[in-house]
Protein backbone atom coordinates (compact mmCIF):
# COMPACT_ATOMS: atom_id res chain seq x y z
CA UNK A 1 0.00 0.00 0.00
CA UNK A 2 1.42 3.53 -0.97
CA UNK A 3 2.11 6.10 1.54
CA UNK A 4 0.57 9.35 0.59
CA UNK A 5 1.77 12.50 2.36
CA UNK A 6 -0.29 15.71 1.83
CA UNK A 7 1.51 18.50 1.95
CA UNK A 8 -0.50 21.24 2.77
CA UNK A 9 -0.37 24.85 3.76
CA UNK A 10 -1.70 27.88 5.94
CA UNK A 11 -2.31 30.24 2.66
CA UNK A 12 -1.44 30.13 -0.82
CA UNK A 13 2.17 30.82 -2.05
CA UNK A 14 3.40 29.51 1.53
CA UNK A 15 5.71 27.27 -0.48
CA UNK A 16 3.85 24.00 -0.86
CA UNK A 17 4.99 22.91 -4.28
CA UNK A 18 8.56 23.92 -3.51
CA UNK A 19 8.20 21.32 -0.58
CA UNK A 20 6.58 18.87 -2.64
CA UNK A 21 8.89 19.24 -5.78
CA UNK A 22 11.86 18.77 -3.14
CA UNK A 23 10.34 16.22 -1.36
CA UNK A 24 9.63 14.68 -4.93
CA UNK A 25 13.18 14.31 -6.15
CA UNK A 26 14.49 13.43 -3.06
CA UNK A 27 12.86 10.21 -2.90
CA UNK A 28 13.30 9.28 -6.08
CA UNK A 29 17.01 10.32 -5.68
CA UNK A 30 17.35 7.72 -2.33
CA UNK A 31 15.55 5.09 -5.14
CA UNK A 32 12.00 5.31 -3.86
CA UNK A 33 8.91 5.00 -6.42
CA UNK A 34 7.43 8.65 -5.81
CA UNK A 35 4.82 10.36 -7.69
CA UNK A 36 3.12 13.79 -7.15
CA UNK A 37 -0.59 14.37 -7.33
CA UNK A 38 -2.62 17.22 -6.74
CA UNK A 39 -6.84 16.41 -6.90
CA UNK A 40 -7.37 19.81 -7.66
CA UNK A 41 -5.61 22.82 -8.75
CA UNK A 42 -6.85 25.84 -10.02
CA UNK A 43 -4.15 27.57 -12.48
CA UNK A 44 -4.00 29.05 -15.90
CA UNK A 45 -0.02 28.07 -16.10
CA UNK A 46 -0.82 24.39 -17.52
CA UNK A 47 1.47 21.53 -19.47
CA UNK A 48 0.42 19.63 -22.55
CA UNK A 49 1.27 15.85 -21.46
CA UNK A 50 0.04 13.08 -23.54
CA UNK A 51 -3.04 12.66 -21.50
CA UNK A 52 -4.14 16.43 -21.65
CA UNK A 53 -3.44 19.22 -19.39
CA UNK A 54 -1.91 19.34 -15.71
CA UNK A 55 -0.95 22.25 -13.94
CA UNK A 56 2.49 23.36 -14.35
CA UNK A 57 3.64 22.41 -10.75
CA UNK A 58 2.17 18.65 -10.30
CA UNK A 59 4.37 18.71 -14.24
CA UNK A 60 7.12 20.20 -12.44
CA UNK A 61 6.82 17.70 -9.24
CA UNK A 62 6.66 15.15 -12.20
CA UNK A 63 10.36 15.78 -14.06
CA UNK A 64 11.61 16.10 -9.92
CA UNK A 65 10.27 12.08 -9.02
CA UNK A 66 11.76 11.01 -12.67
CA UNK A 67 8.34 9.85 -13.95
CA UNK A 68 6.51 11.13 -16.80
CA UNK A 69 4.14 13.75 -16.70
CA UNK A 70 0.14 12.32 -16.57
CA UNK A 71 -3.22 13.92 -16.35
CA UNK A 72 -3.58 11.30 -12.71
CA UNK A 73 -1.11 13.24 -11.78
CA UNK A 74 -3.50 15.97 -11.42
CA UNK A 75 -6.57 14.89 -12.46
CA UNK A 76 -8.74 17.93 -11.72
CA UNK A 77 -7.67 21.90 -13.19
CA UNK A 78 -9.80 25.07 -13.24
CA UNK A 79 -8.34 27.61 -15.36
CA UNK A 80 -9.93 30.90 -14.75
CA UNK A 81 -11.47 32.78 -17.32
CA UNK A 82 -12.07 36.14 -15.86
CA UNK A 83 -16.27 36.92 -14.79
CA UNK A 84 -16.24 34.20 -12.02
CA UNK A 85 -16.03 31.40 -14.35
CA UNK A 86 -13.31 29.01 -14.76
CA UNK A 87 -12.66 26.24 -17.41
CA UNK A 88 -13.10 22.79 -16.09
CA UNK A 89 -10.98 19.77 -17.03
CA UNK A 90 -11.10 16.66 -15.65
CA UNK A 91 -8.71 13.53 -16.83
CA UNK A 92 -6.99 16.49 -19.09
CA UNK A 93 -10.17 17.13 -21.28
CA UNK A 94 -12.01 20.22 -21.02
CA UNK A 95 -15.36 19.43 -19.66
CA UNK A 96 -17.02 23.27 -20.26
CA UNK A 97 -17.28 26.40 -18.56
CA UNK A 98 -18.85 26.77 -14.96
CA UNK A 99 -19.38 29.20 -12.44
CA UNK A 100 -18.21 28.55 -8.82
CA UNK A 101 -21.86 27.42 -7.54
CA UNK A 102 -22.24 25.59 -11.07
CA UNK A 103 -19.10 23.64 -10.34
CA UNK A 104 -19.59 22.79 -7.10
CA UNK A 105 -23.41 21.92 -7.53
CA UNK A 106 -23.40 20.00 -10.55
CA UNK A 107 -19.60 18.90 -11.33
CA UNK A 108 -17.85 18.32 -7.81
CA UNK A 109 -18.95 14.89 -7.32
CA UNK A 110 -18.08 13.85 -10.78
CA UNK A 111 -14.60 16.02 -10.08
CA UNK A 112 -14.46 13.43 -6.63
CA UNK A 113 -14.75 10.52 -8.16
CA UNK A 114 -12.10 11.97 -11.09
CA UNK A 115 -9.71 12.21 -8.55
CA UNK A 116 -10.14 9.27 -5.96
CA UNK A 117 -9.65 7.23 -9.38
CA UNK A 118 -6.56 8.66 -10.37
CA UNK A 119 -5.30 8.81 -6.84
CA UNK A 120 -6.19 5.04 -6.72
CA UNK A 121 -4.16 4.29 -10.56
CA UNK A 122 -1.14 6.21 -8.77
CA UNK A 123 -0.96 3.97 -5.43
CA UNK A 124 -0.62 0.77 -7.54
CA UNK A 125 2.57 1.95 -9.16
CA UNK A 126 4.69 3.70 -6.44
CA UNK A 127 5.47 3.65 -2.84
CA UNK A 128 4.78 7.28 -2.20
CA UNK A 129 2.58 9.90 -3.29
CA UNK A 130 3.22 13.26 -2.32
CA UNK A 131 0.24 15.17 -2.43
CA UNK A 132 -0.02 19.23 -3.21
CA UNK A 133 -2.44 20.79 -1.16
CA UNK A 134 -4.21 23.97 -2.48
CA UNK A 135 -4.24 27.75 -0.80
CA UNK A 136 -5.39 27.35 2.90
CA UNK A 137 -6.71 24.02 4.54
CA UNK A 138 -8.48 25.67 7.01
CA UNK A 139 -11.15 28.00 4.43
CA UNK A 140 -13.67 26.44 7.00
CA UNK A 141 -16.58 27.63 4.45
CA UNK A 142 -15.16 25.02 1.54
CA UNK A 143 -14.81 21.80 4.38
CA UNK A 144 -17.84 20.17 2.68
CA UNK A 145 -16.09 20.43 -0.53
CA UNK A 146 -12.14 20.62 -0.20
CA UNK A 147 -10.76 18.22 -3.00
CA UNK A 148 -7.08 19.25 -2.86
CA UNK A 149 -6.66 19.32 0.73
CA UNK A 150 -9.47 17.64 2.85
CA UNK A 151 -10.92 15.39 0.85
CA UNK A 152 -7.38 14.57 -0.32
CA UNK A 153 -6.24 13.38 3.41
CA UNK A 154 -9.31 11.66 4.07
CA UNK A 155 -9.32 9.41 0.75
CA UNK A 156 -6.05 8.60 0.39
CA UNK A 157 -5.36 8.21 4.36
CA UNK A 158 -2.58 10.65 4.16
CA UNK A 159 0.21 12.46 6.86
CA UNK A 160 -0.75 16.06 6.37
CA UNK A 161 2.62 18.79 6.32
CA UNK A 162 1.80 21.87 7.17
CA UNK A 163 3.60 24.38 6.05
CA UNK A 164 3.72 28.39 6.48
CA UNK A 165 5.65 31.31 5.48
CA UNK A 166 7.13 33.50 7.94
CA UNK A 167 8.03 36.46 5.85
CA UNK A 168 4.66 37.79 5.40
CA UNK A 169 4.66 37.59 9.57
CA UNK A 170 1.90 36.04 11.86
CA UNK A 171 3.64 32.47 11.24
CA UNK A 172 2.93 31.36 14.47
CA UNK A 173 -0.55 32.73 14.78
CA UNK A 174 -1.35 30.93 11.34
CA UNK A 175 -0.22 27.52 12.32
CA UNK A 176 -2.15 27.70 15.43
CA UNK A 177 -5.46 29.00 13.41
CA UNK A 178 -5.08 26.50 10.65
CA UNK A 179 -4.96 23.62 13.57
CA UNK A 180 -8.13 24.76 15.40
CA UNK A 181 -10.19 25.38 12.14
CA UNK A 182 -9.26 22.25 10.61
CA UNK A 183 -11.87 19.33 10.80
CA UNK A 184 -11.24 17.24 13.89
CA UNK A 185 -10.09 14.02 12.14
CA UNK A 186 -7.47 15.67 9.54
CA UNK A 187 -6.12 17.36 12.71
CA UNK A 188 -4.91 13.96 13.88
CA UNK A 189 -3.30 13.25 10.91
CA UNK A 190 -1.26 16.31 10.93
CA UNK A 191 2.35 14.67 11.47
CA UNK A 192 4.00 17.93 11.58
CA UNK A 193 4.83 21.45 10.32
CA UNK A 194 7.54 23.59 8.38
CA UNK A 195 7.82 26.83 8.18
CA UNK A 196 9.51 28.40 5.46
CA UNK A 197 11.16 31.58 3.69
CA UNK A 198 13.22 32.32 6.98
CA UNK A 199 15.96 34.96 7.03
CA UNK A 200 18.13 35.22 9.98
CA UNK A 201 19.15 33.91 13.06
CA UNK A 202 17.63 30.34 13.41
CA UNK A 203 17.82 30.21 17.66
CA UNK A 204 15.95 33.13 17.40
CA UNK A 205 12.93 31.45 16.63
CA UNK A 206 13.38 28.60 19.33
CA UNK A 207 11.14 30.48 22.00
CA UNK A 208 8.20 30.66 19.57
CA UNK A 209 8.85 26.68 18.25
CA UNK A 210 8.11 25.56 21.67
CA UNK A 211 5.74 27.34 23.02
CA UNK A 212 3.72 26.12 19.43
CA UNK A 213 4.68 22.35 20.38
CA UNK A 214 3.53 22.88 23.80
CA UNK A 215 0.35 24.27 22.68
CA UNK A 216 -0.31 22.29 19.89
CA UNK A 217 1.58 19.02 19.95
CA UNK A 218 2.40 18.77 16.58
CA UNK A 219 6.22 19.22 15.80
CA UNK A 220 8.11 21.76 14.24
CA UNK A 221 9.94 19.51 11.70
CA UNK A 222 11.99 22.42 9.73
CA UNK A 223 12.58 25.80 9.18
CA UNK A 224 13.67 26.14 5.56
CA UNK A 225 15.86 29.21 4.55
CA UNK A 226 14.04 31.89 2.20
CA UNK A 227 15.64 30.63 -1.14
CA UNK A 228 14.25 30.17 -4.68
CA UNK A 229 15.45 26.83 -6.35
CA UNK A 230 14.33 28.71 -9.91
CA UNK A 231 10.79 26.55 -9.78
CA UNK A 232 8.45 27.65 -12.01
CA UNK A 233 5.49 29.66 -10.55
CA UNK A 234 2.44 27.66 -10.41
CA UNK A 235 0.32 30.74 -10.70
CA UNK A 236 -0.82 34.85 -10.53
CA UNK A 237 -0.20 35.35 -6.97
CA UNK A 238 3.31 35.68 -7.72
CA UNK A 239 2.81 38.61 -10.73
CA UNK A 240 1.58 42.16 -9.53
CA UNK A 241 -1.84 43.11 -9.69
CA UNK A 242 -3.47 45.02 -12.49
CA UNK A 243 -2.71 47.99 -13.26
CA UNK A 244 0.83 47.79 -11.13
CA UNK A 245 4.30 46.96 -12.01
CA UNK A 246 7.09 44.89 -11.32
CA UNK A 247 10.53 44.00 -12.29
CA UNK A 248 12.00 40.71 -12.09
CA UNK A 249 15.38 39.83 -12.49
CA UNK A 250 17.33 42.84 -10.60
CA UNK A 251 19.75 41.06 -8.94
CA UNK A 252 22.27 39.91 -11.29
CA UNK A 253 24.83 42.63 -10.49
CA UNK A 254 24.56 44.45 -13.92
CA UNK A 255 24.69 48.01 -14.15
CA UNK A 256 21.28 49.38 -15.05
CA UNK A 257 23.10 51.41 -17.92
CA UNK A 258 24.19 47.65 -19.53
CA UNK A 259 21.01 46.02 -18.92
CA UNK A 260 17.89 45.90 -21.15
CA UNK A 261 14.43 45.77 -19.91
CA UNK A 262 11.49 43.54 -21.56
CA UNK A 263 7.91 44.92 -20.90
CA UNK A 264 5.42 42.18 -20.61
CA UNK A 265 1.48 43.56 -20.49
CA UNK A 266 -0.28 42.40 -17.45
CA UNK A 267 -2.56 40.93 -19.05
CA UNK A 268 -6.39 40.59 -16.56
CA UNK A 269 -6.42 37.35 -17.50
CA UNK A 270 -2.63 36.18 -18.33
CA UNK A 271 -2.02 32.76 -18.73
CA UNK A 272 1.63 30.27 -18.81
CA UNK A 273 3.81 33.98 -17.91
CA UNK A 274 5.78 31.23 -16.60
CA UNK A 275 7.42 31.61 -20.51
CA UNK A 276 9.34 34.65 -19.31
CA UNK A 277 11.00 33.10 -15.95
CA UNK A 278 13.86 31.96 -18.44
CA UNK A 279 14.47 35.63 -19.48
CA UNK A 280 14.16 37.06 -15.81
CA UNK A 281 17.46 34.18 -15.12
CA UNK A 282 19.54 36.34 -18.02
CA UNK A 283 22.40 38.22 -16.65
CA UNK A 284 21.09 42.49 -17.80
CA UNK A 285 17.88 40.90 -18.82
CA UNK A 286 14.92 42.71 -16.70
CA UNK A 287 11.28 41.61 -17.20
CA UNK A 288 8.91 44.28 -16.62
CA UNK A 289 5.24 43.37 -15.79
CA UNK A 290 3.30 46.90 -16.78
CA UNK A 291 -0.07 47.81 -16.86
CA UNK A 292 -1.76 48.02 -20.50
CA UNK A 293 -1.76 51.73 -19.71
CA UNK A 294 1.85 51.47 -19.73
CA UNK A 295 4.36 54.04 -22.31
CA UNK A 296 6.67 51.94 -23.92
CA UNK A 297 9.46 54.68 -24.27
CA UNK A 298 11.87 53.19 -21.58
CA UNK A 299 11.66 49.63 -23.03
CA UNK A 300 13.82 47.61 -25.22
CA UNK A 301 11.50 44.59 -26.49
CA UNK A 302 8.15 43.69 -25.63
CA UNK A 303 6.72 40.14 -25.12
CA UNK A 304 3.14 39.51 -24.96
CA UNK A 305 2.05 36.30 -23.08
CA UNK A 306 -0.78 34.26 -23.21
CA UNK A 307 -4.05 34.77 -22.06
CA UNK A 308 -7.08 32.34 -20.46
CA UNK A 309 -9.13 34.77 -22.80
CA UNK A 310 -7.50 36.45 -25.62
CA UNK A 311 -10.13 38.32 -26.99
CA UNK A 312 -11.57 39.91 -23.69
CA UNK A 313 -7.62 40.70 -22.63
CA UNK A 314 -7.35 42.10 -26.40
CA UNK A 315 -9.57 44.38 -26.10
CA UNK A 316 -8.60 45.67 -22.96
CA UNK A 317 -5.27 46.77 -24.73
CA UNK A 318 -6.99 47.68 -27.27
CA UNK A 319 -8.75 50.34 -24.65
CA UNK A 320 -5.95 51.03 -23.22
CA UNK A 321 -4.47 52.23 -26.35
CA UNK A 322 -1.89 49.62 -26.20
CA UNK A 323 -1.51 48.76 -29.75
CA UNK A 324 -0.97 51.98 -30.93
CA UNK A 325 1.89 52.20 -28.72
CA UNK A 326 2.76 48.86 -30.22
CA UNK A 327 2.94 49.63 -33.65
CA UNK A 328 5.92 52.74 -32.98
CA UNK A 329 7.87 50.54 -30.97
CA UNK A 330 11.13 50.00 -32.60
CA UNK A 331 12.41 47.01 -30.51
CA UNK A 332 11.96 43.54 -30.99
CA UNK A 333 7.96 41.81 -30.37
CA UNK A 334 7.66 38.58 -29.79
CA UNK A 335 3.73 37.02 -29.01
CA UNK A 336 3.50 33.94 -27.14
CA UNK A 337 0.11 31.84 -28.40
CA UNK A 338 -2.77 33.95 -26.75
CA UNK A 339 0.04 37.05 -27.37
CA UNK A 340 0.63 35.44 -31.18
CA UNK A 341 -3.42 35.75 -31.95
CA UNK A 342 -3.43 39.43 -30.73
CA UNK A 343 -0.63 40.63 -32.73
CA UNK A 344 -2.51 39.59 -35.67
CA UNK A 345 -5.07 41.72 -37.85
CA UNK A 346 -8.42 39.96 -36.25
CA UNK A 347 -10.06 37.18 -34.44
CA UNK A 348 -12.79 35.94 -36.09
CA UNK A 349 -15.96 33.78 -34.25
CA UNK A 350 -14.78 35.86 -31.10
CA UNK A 351 -17.85 34.76 -28.90
CA UNK A 352 -16.91 31.44 -28.62
CA UNK A 353 -14.17 32.68 -26.07
CA UNK A 354 -15.16 35.89 -25.48
CA UNK A 355 -17.48 37.33 -22.67
CA UNK A 356 -19.69 38.96 -25.41
CA UNK A 357 -21.23 38.36 -28.63
CA UNK A 358 -19.28 39.85 -30.96
CA UNK A 359 -17.97 37.61 -33.72
CA UNK A 360 -15.01 39.45 -35.36
CA UNK A 361 -12.47 41.33 -33.13
CA UNK A 362 -9.58 43.78 -34.66
CA UNK A 363 -6.22 42.58 -33.50
CA UNK A 364 -2.62 45.01 -33.24
CA UNK A 365 -2.31 44.65 -36.65
CA UNK A 366 1.21 44.05 -36.22
CA UNK A 367 1.65 39.89 -38.20
CA UNK A 368 -0.42 39.56 -41.35
CA UNK A 369 -2.55 37.12 -39.93
CA UNK A 370 -5.98 36.25 -38.81
CA UNK A 371 -7.24 33.42 -35.88
CA UNK A 372 -10.51 31.67 -36.38
CA UNK A 373 -12.02 30.17 -32.97
CA UNK A 374 -13.50 26.97 -32.84
CA UNK A 375 -14.89 24.74 -29.90
CA UNK A 376 -11.92 22.16 -30.90
CA UNK A 377 -8.76 22.76 -28.68
CA UNK A 378 -4.92 21.52 -29.40
CA UNK A 379 -3.10 20.09 -26.21
CA UNK A 380 0.39 18.42 -27.02
CA UNK A 381 4.00 18.79 -26.70
CA UNK A 382 5.78 19.75 -29.88
CA UNK A 383 9.36 19.61 -31.62
CA UNK A 384 9.82 22.29 -34.27
CA UNK A 385 13.01 23.06 -36.16
CA UNK A 386 13.85 27.11 -35.81
CA UNK A 387 14.81 28.67 -39.04
CA UNK A 388 15.13 32.25 -36.98
CA UNK A 389 14.22 35.28 -38.39
CA UNK A 390 13.01 38.78 -37.05
CA UNK A 391 13.50 38.84 -33.39
CA UNK A 392 15.13 35.35 -33.20
CA UNK A 393 17.40 36.11 -36.40
CA UNK A 394 20.03 33.98 -35.95
CA UNK A 395 18.82 30.97 -34.39
CA UNK A 396 18.79 27.56 -36.21
CA UNK A 397 17.90 23.97 -34.80
CA UNK A 398 15.45 22.03 -32.63
CA UNK A 399 13.46 23.59 -30.41
CA UNK A 400 10.70 22.11 -28.09
CA UNK A 401 7.98 22.80 -26.11
CA UNK A 402 3.60 23.12 -25.70
CA UNK A 403 1.14 23.84 -27.35
CA UNK A 404 -1.95 24.86 -25.59
CA UNK A 405 -4.98 26.77 -27.20
CA UNK A 406 -8.20 26.99 -29.11
CA UNK A 407 -7.96 28.54 -32.99
CA UNK A 408 -6.59 28.40 -35.95
CA UNK A 409 -3.74 31.48 -37.43
CA UNK A 410 -3.41 32.39 -40.86
CA UNK A 411 -1.22 34.32 -43.13
CA UNK A 412 -3.18 36.91 -44.43
CA UNK A 413 -0.44 38.25 -46.73
CA UNK A 414 3.45 37.05 -47.01
CA UNK A 415 5.66 36.52 -44.03
CA UNK A 416 8.05 34.24 -42.55
CA UNK A 417 7.06 30.97 -41.00
CA UNK A 418 9.70 30.23 -38.71
CA UNK A 419 8.84 27.00 -37.25
CA UNK A 420 8.58 24.14 -39.54
CA UNK A 421 6.28 26.58 -41.54
CA UNK A 422 4.31 27.25 -38.01
CA UNK A 423 3.79 31.10 -36.25
CA UNK A 424 4.71 33.85 -38.50
CA UNK A 425 7.58 37.04 -38.29
CA UNK A 426 8.67 40.14 -39.90
CA UNK A 427 11.74 41.73 -39.55
CA UNK A 428 10.90 43.23 -36.00
CA UNK A 429 7.81 40.92 -34.91
CA UNK A 430 7.28 37.01 -34.20
CA UNK A 431 4.62 35.19 -33.19
CA UNK A 432 4.11 31.79 -32.09
CA UNK A 433 1.97 29.06 -30.35
CA UNK A 434 4.85 27.69 -28.84
CA UNK A 435 4.71 27.94 -24.78
CA UNK A 436 8.55 27.33 -23.36
CA UNK A 437 10.39 28.89 -26.27
CA UNK A 438 12.69 30.77 -23.87
CA UNK A 439 13.58 27.44 -21.70
CA UNK A 440 15.25 26.87 -25.54
CA UNK A 441 18.69 28.39 -25.49
CA UNK A 442 19.21 29.08 -29.02
CA UNK A 443 15.76 30.76 -29.10
CA UNK A 444 16.39 32.59 -25.87
CA UNK A 445 20.01 33.00 -26.98
CA UNK A 446 18.52 35.10 -30.52
CA UNK A 447 16.04 37.19 -28.65
CA UNK A 448 18.34 38.32 -25.98
CA UNK A 449 21.41 39.58 -28.27
CA UNK A 450 18.84 40.63 -30.53
CA UNK A 451 17.43 43.09 -27.89
CA UNK A 452 20.60 43.82 -27.11
CA UNK A 453 21.93 44.75 -30.06
CA UNK A 454 18.72 46.93 -30.74
CA UNK A 455 19.10 48.52 -27.80
CA UNK A 456 22.58 49.31 -28.92
CA UNK A 457 24.58 47.57 -26.10
CA UNK A 458 27.02 44.79 -25.76
CA UNK A 459 25.13 41.60 -24.04
CA UNK A 460 26.72 39.24 -21.30
CA UNK A 461 28.97 36.80 -22.57
CA UNK A 462 26.88 33.71 -20.43
CA UNK A 463 24.69 33.61 -17.88
CA UNK A 464 26.30 33.65 -14.24
CA UNK A 465 22.74 33.13 -12.46
CA UNK A 466 22.60 30.02 -12.76
CA UNK A 467 23.33 28.00 -9.97
CA UNK A 468 22.61 24.20 -10.58
CA UNK A 469 19.57 21.89 -10.94
CA UNK A 470 16.28 23.68 -9.69
CA UNK A 471 15.14 20.10 -8.54
CA UNK A 472 18.70 19.49 -6.70
CA UNK A 473 18.31 22.61 -5.30
CA UNK A 474 14.93 21.95 -3.69
CA UNK A 475 15.63 18.72 -2.61
CA UNK A 476 18.74 20.02 -0.74
CA UNK A 477 16.30 22.64 1.05
CA UNK A 478 13.86 19.83 2.50
CA UNK A 479 17.00 17.25 2.84
CA UNK A 480 18.84 19.59 5.20
CA UNK A 481 16.28 20.92 7.07
CA UNK A 482 13.41 18.57 7.28
CA UNK A 483 12.96 16.09 9.84
CA UNK A 484 11.37 13.22 7.70
CA UNK A 485 10.97 10.71 10.34
CA UNK A 486 7.53 11.70 11.68
CA UNK A 487 6.08 11.85 8.10
CA UNK A 488 6.78 8.03 7.87
CA UNK A 489 9.22 8.82 5.04
CA UNK A 490 12.77 8.03 6.98
CA UNK A 491 12.85 4.29 6.14
CA UNK A 492 12.47 4.60 2.49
Amino acid sequence: MAHTLLVAGTASHVGKSTVAAGLCRYLADCGVSVAPFKAQNMSNNARATPGGEVGVSQYVQARAAGVAPSTDHNPVLLKPRGDGESQLILDGEAVGHFEARGYYDEHWGDALDVARAAHGRLTESHDVIVAEGAGSIAEINLHDRDLANVETARFADADVLLVADIERGGVFASLVGTLELVPDDIRDQVAGAVITKFRGDRSLLAPGIDEFEDRTGVPVLGVLPYDDPGLPEEDSVALPPVGERSVVGADDGVPGDESITVAVPRLPRISNFTDLEPLAREPGVRVAYVPPDATLDEFDAVVLPGSKNTVDDLLALTNAGFGDRLQSFDGPVVGLCGGYQMLGEAITNAAIEGTGDTDRVEGLGLLPVTTEFSESKTVEHVQRDLDGVGPLSGASGTVEGYEIHMGDSTLTDEAARPFDGDGAATDSVLGTYLHDLFVNEIARGAFVRNAFESAGIDSPAANERESGDPYERAAGLVADHVDLGPLGLADW
